[in-house]
């Protein structure tokens, strides 16, 4: 028979109290946290509102190690201590310290490492999971809280309840699109584009041609309407060929009619009408914040740096084109790479590379002023030492305010919500920032298409007078690359 683990000093005396317990104390939920939940969000000690936090001792020993580093995980570290340093200020730790009205508390717990149940306790994350184990026995509620998939396995092996870290998760299911379909008469397609308006009040009086909450677009909890800067995609109920393309003017009751720029923006040219309503976003210095997302190919980047590329080298209304990406590599690393910053961020920097020599010589180098003697890469070598392009990685934006530059944010889908509010807050007046990515392939492997940073970031800006979305399907890279995104 299995025995049960011995309970250090700081667990309470936990069987002894959970024999008499109060109701109350029974129906309370006690949330393990797990060392991975504190680095992706920091402030989750706080998230459990009238409910225990009990942070296992072996976390903090974890949370040490990642305290020197110096990125986005060690910053979070030291600011999860820090936070534990306040509240030991109001309280014993060991005991468990309110923190709020509700009676919310946050309490450090430790297992003895001689202990014995069926984990091996001299594995770390096997400690944290005592901790929960030894609640669970006590007859508490338990609620093993980690973003590590096998972590929680190994919970529902030993008969814990375990979830993912929930807090700032959305239902990618239902991720708004940026746009909606709907049949209405021919005369409002007319008119939309003989006034160069329309009231939205016409087209809520078309029975049906706004979807319901229970309809093909939206979250079942979301109230119908066309949201602020939200494409509108009319169709002829009579004629399917005839149809027409709007946008909610943000802070009007109208939508007005989107015909995508008439010449190309540096050679590219909307293939589709996704990418019209992409280029027509990115386009408009009314919005500052314009989000694209799908699958590898639809043109999400090409058509970010293109519209950069148009507003800070042609028409000049801003001062440099700023590309960032994460540095998260696909597959085994590479390991450390010689050389400068520069030399260093040319190889993660390589596909935005591709993409503005793309632009430069076999699409945007017609009507160019530049010599033609100039090769690409002469080109793209003279934007970057004239501080006109530059690419960095996500680490060095972090502390910086960047005021009149178009920023694009590539692979956007592999920071954490934290990060990304961290990197939209850098924006400075007169900037307006592009996040691209792939919510289906996502690299950090402490994240999903639910809880990464873009998802959130598009799920909280939705309906946002300076921010637009688009969800782009249709990939146009190439005949291959369409087939292989359907096939594989």
């Amino acid at each position: 028979m299995m025995s049960r683990p011995v309970l250090g000093a700081g667990s309470h005396k936990i069987a002894a109290k959970a024999s008499a317990a109060s109701s109350a104390e029974r129906v309370r939920k006690h949330f393990i946290l797990d060392t991975n939940v504190l680095l992706h969000n920091p402030q989750a000690i706080f998230k459990f509102e009238e409910h225990e936090v009990v942070i296992p001792i072996s976390v903090l020993e974890e949370l040490d190690n990642f305290k020197k580093n110096n990125d986005e995980k060690g910053r979070n570290a030291r600011q999860v201590i820090r936070s534990l340093d306040r509240l030991r200020g109001m309280g014993h730790l060991f005991e468990g310290v309110v923190w709020n009205e509700q009676g919310g508390t946050v309490r450090v717990m430790r297992v003895k490492p001689a202990a014995s149940f069926d984990l091996d306790l001299g594995i770390v994350d096997n400690r944290i999971i005592a901790v929960a184990h030894a609640l669970n026995d006590a007859g508490l509620r338990t609620i093993f809280v980690s973003k590590d998939i096998n972590a929680r396995v190994k919970c529902d092996a030993i008969g814990v309840v375990a979830e993912d870290f929930e807090a700032d998760r959305v239902d990618a299911d239902w991720l708004s699109t940026g746009f909606i379909t709907s049949r209405v008469p021919r005369e409002l397609i007319d008119d939309l584009y003989s006034e160069r308006q329309l009231p939205i009040s016409r087209i809520e009086a078309v029975p049906g041609a706004i979807p319901t909450p229970e309809g093909e677009v939206g979250s079942p909890n979301e109230r119908p309407g066309i949201l602020p800067n939200q494409f509108i995609s009319l169709i002829d109920e009579v004629d399917p060929s005839h149809t027409g393309l709007a946008r909610r003017l943000s802070d009007t009751d109208h939508i007005i009619p989107i015909t995508g720029p008439r010449k190309p923006i540096y050679g590219v040219i909307a293939r589709n009408v996704q990418q019209t309503m992409a280029l027509d976003l990115l386009l408009d210095d009314e919005i500052k914040l314009v989000t694209l997302i799908g699958p590898a190919g639809t043109g999400k980047t090409l058509l970010a740096i293109a519209a950069g590329m148009h507003k800070v080298f042609k028409e000049e209304r801003f001062d440099k084109l700023l590309v960032a990406r994460p540095i998260m590599p696909l597959g085994r690393d590479i390991g450390y790479l010689p050389g400068d910053k520069d030399e260093k961020l040319s190889m993660w920097m390589q596909p935005i590379f591709d993409n503005i020599a793309y632009l430069l010589s076999t699409r945007g180098g017609h009507g160019s002023s530049e010599p033609d003697s100039k090769s690409t890469e002469q080109r793209i070598d003279q934007l970057v030492a004239t501080r006109k392009l530059v690419l960095e990685p996500i680490t060095y934006i972090r502390g910086r305010s960047i005021p009149h530059q178009f920023i694009v944010v590539d692979e956007a889908q592999n920071l954490s919500p934290h990060e990304v509010k961290t990197i939209v807050s850098r924006v400075g007046d007169g900037t307006k920032i592009v996040l691209c990515g792939d919510i289906g392939q996502i690299d950090n492997p402490y994240l999903d298409a639910s809880s990464n940073g873009l998802s959130h970031l598009i799920e909280r800006m939705k309906g946002h007078r300076i921010a637009g979305h688009v969800t782009l399907s249709k990939t146009e890279r190439s005949e291959l690359a369409s087939i292989a995104a359907e096939m594989l």
